[in-house]
């Protein structure tokens, strides 16, 4: 049975249950009969009476016909008093042949040879822990860093003024939720109660979508303030923006959660070993693929035409100023890419790795993804360092109405 079919609890258990009656009505064999075969379609299953004080008896079952191209195959059993998921625990699988595979299981459970999708890349177990490692320590330190950008924003009157600032500090909202929320999915996945690892899941999927959805709204704030300037007037301005930010990830959050056993304990399966790892995410891979990539294309895809109409406006200005001494140049692309990071354009580097396992890219991704709320702190720092020595006895105010 193909994992990626036989996934939502109701369906598994109902094709589990008429498995059993069909299973259990074939084994009632003569005394005279050892064996029965039986092969269909979709089943191939072999009924031995085995002498279970011989422990080097071996039963070769055939499988059914199938294009193999893009799955591999894996001995895996059904814990059924568990998590009622496949686990490939005490099983291992040794290749005879292109299409001939040799199950060992050390314990009496129901198992079967799955069809894993190659679609679906692994890394190693080592490529994981170091990777583990550098997400722990940047997820640490920009959850450190936007708690501090959000307490600032909070304490300091003239930060809340500025519908910039205000929109700067959501976004660090959001990224602080995903950092707590992602460094607590493995342990939460460890738990007993289900229900704190899909709410972990559930944290982190709604918390990376608002990052996403306040990205967006950092770009199209940047191109109201530096390509159309004038005539951009709008009423409840921020409330609005709050809504988008906040409110579209609620409701394909919300519309997913309808969806029974959508989030919940997913498992990692190395590619050098048959060791497994848990975490909190989305369990079905469509979903995952399907709703994260085709959100995330979409603001990409917004958020780099943005950014370089904005870079070719920085540039054009700096030519209309003749400023053309080295230092110019050098801010001015520091703005760039300070810019890059402020609207989310580094995970752009997940499509570099999209269906294989490219690890330059892999962790490149990680450190500065992982590090995004530090970026915007230093960002925010720098900007309000700017503006005291520009205006140092004025406040400044943003040309957008902020009005609550």
């Amino acid at each position: 049975m193909c994992k990626d079919v036989i996934f939502h609890e109701a369906v598994r258990d109902t094709y589990i249950s008429v498995e059993k009656k069909a299973i259990h009505g074939i084994i009632n064999m003569n005394n005279s009969e050892q064996s029965k075969t039986y092969y269909q379609e979709d089943l191939s299953i072999i009924v031995v009476k085995m002498n279970l004080s011989t422990t080097n008896d071996f039963v070769q079952i055939a499988a059914p016909g199938l294009y193999l191209k893009n799955y591999n195959l894996s001995c895996q059993f059904y814990d059924e008093n568990g998590d009622g998921t496949w686990k490939a625990d005490g099983c291992n699988t040794t290749p005879i042949s292109d299409n001939v595979v040799e199950c060992y299981c050390n314990h009496m459970t129901p198992f079967a040879v799955l069809l894993i999708n190659l679609n679906y890349p692994t890394i190693s177990e080592k490529q994981w822990e170091i990777l583990s490692y550098i997400s722990y320590v940047g997820c640490g330190l920009s959850t450190f860093f936007s708690a501090t950008t959000v307490l600032s924003f909070i304490f300091n009157s003239n930060a809340r003024a500025e519908v910039s600032s205000s929109i700067h500090v959501s976004l660090s909202g959001a990224l602080f939720l995903l950092n707590m929320s992602f460094m607590l999915g493995e342990w939460a996945a460890t738990l007993t109660v289900k229900e704190v690892c899909m709410f972990i899941a559930v944290t982190i999927h709604y918390s990376l979508l608002c990052s996403f959805t306040w990205m967006a709204v950092e770009a199209l704030h940047l191109y109201l303030l530096l390509i159309r300037v004038f005539n951009i007037y709008i009423r409840h301005y921020m409330v609005k923006l709050s809504l988008i930010g906040w409110g579209v990830p609620a409701v394909i959050v919300g519309g997913l959660l309808s969806v029974n056993n959508m989030y919940g304990i997913t498992e990692m399966k190395f590619s050098d070993t048959n060791a497994t790892n848990q975490i909190c995410w989305i369990r079905d891979p469509h979903v995952l693929y399907g709703v994260n990539i085709f959100y995330f294309s979409i603001v990409f895809l917004f958020n780099l035409a943005i950014l370089i109409t904005v870079s070719r406006q920085i540039l054009r200005l700096r030519h209309v100023g003749n400023r053309h001494d080295k230092m110019q140049v050098w801010k001015d692309a520091g703005t760039v890419l300070g810019l890059m990071c402020l609207v989310g354009t580094t995970w752009g580097l997940a499509f570099f790795s999209y269906g294989y396992i490219n690890y330059p890219i892999l962790y490149l991704f990680c450190i500065l993804n992982t590090m995004q709320g530090f970026y915007i702190f230093v960002w925010m720092c720098g900007t309000a360092r700017k503006n005291r020595a520009q205006t140092p006895h004025s406040k400044s105010k943003s040309t957008l109405d902020s009005s609550k």
